[in-house]
């Protein structure tokens, strides 16, 4: 969801996304609640962080604390890491329907701390 919301407010910047622990695909809620925010991320699929270890970045950003702790060390030329704490929406237990307003509340607290990123170190 943060890939989503932060190639949304420019295309003049690249983003690329990768967990630690990649699922099969991205999760279905989570599409369905983007595309709700007007965002398609359809297109998206799961990598692995690994393929990206060597490269240079500007910001390497962690969106949960379990990538907190568990990401490997960058051995390419890192400028930022930075780390914005949101608890997995996929974990989420209950009804349907709350485990869908799970994703809401995590997808507009992701979606204001980008924007708050963007505005204040991007731009």
């Amino acid at each position: 969801m943060a890939h989503g919301f932060l190639q949304s407010l420019s295309p003049e910047i690249r983003v690329y996304s990768a967990g630690t622990a990649p699922a099969e695909r991205v999760n279905m809620l989570a599409v369905k609640v983007m595309r709700e925010a007007g965002i398609d991320i359809r297109s998206h699929y799961p990598k692995s962080v690994g393929i990206y270890l060597n490269d240079e970045w500007d910001y390497v950003i962690t969106v949960c604390d379990s990538a907190k702790e568990t990401c490997p060390v960058f051995s390419g030329k890192v400028r930022h890491s930075l780390h914005f704490g949101f608890d997995d929406p996929s974990l989420a237990k209950g009804t349907p329907e709350q485990v869908i307003n799970e994703f809401r509340r995590v997808r507009d607290q992701i979606r204001r701390r980008i924007l708050l990123f963007y505005n204040e170190l991007v731009i």
